[in-house]
């Protein structure tokens, strides 16, 4: 069973492990533990029945915006709906901070990421050219509108 938590700092350990399973530039752990302490950032982890965390989704709050940093689940843990449950709870939390939108970056070429996330409401609202590195790709920028207003 899996549950969604405040990230903690126990979890780094594991959220470094997904990070390196997961991005080909990952974050180092000085980078992380900034996030962490950061009052304009949420980190949520997917918690598993030892305490481990097995996925995570990072938001920096910019007014009334959302920027979701990263969202990975652990290779061994895909296609258990682990991605659901941390996207689930992290619009249920922008919601609650009345955020207009949340916005994202994801390769071009992940396709399933992108199946994800519009399932989740996100829409492409444009492109990087050249963004990501090792490999160099572009970027599709995907946005989840909150707000009426917005949308």
């Amino acid at each position: 069973m899996v549950r969604i938590v405040d990230t903690r700092a126990e979890h780094i350990d594991d959220i470094l492990r997904i990070e390196q399973q997961c991005f080909s530039l990952p974050w180092t752990r000085e980078q992380l533990t900034a996030q962490l302490t950061d009052s304009m950032h949420v980190f949520l982890a997917a918690e598993d029945e030892e305490g481990r965390a097995v996925g995570y989704v990072g938001l920096m709050y910019v007014l009334d915006e959302g920027y979701i940093s990263n969202v990975a689940v652990s290779p061994d843990r895909r296609r258990e709906g682990i991605a659901d449950m941390l996207l689930d709870e992290l619009r249920a939390r922008a919601e609650a901070e009345n955020l207009s939108f949340l916005t994202l970056e994801v390769r071009l070429g992940n396709v399933p990421a992108q199946s994800l996330y519009k399932k989740h409401g996100y829409v492409e609202v444009g492109r990087r050219k050249g963004y990501y590195s090792l490999p160099k790709e572009d970027a599709v920028l995907m946005t989840c509108f909150l707000s009426e207003e917005e949308k």
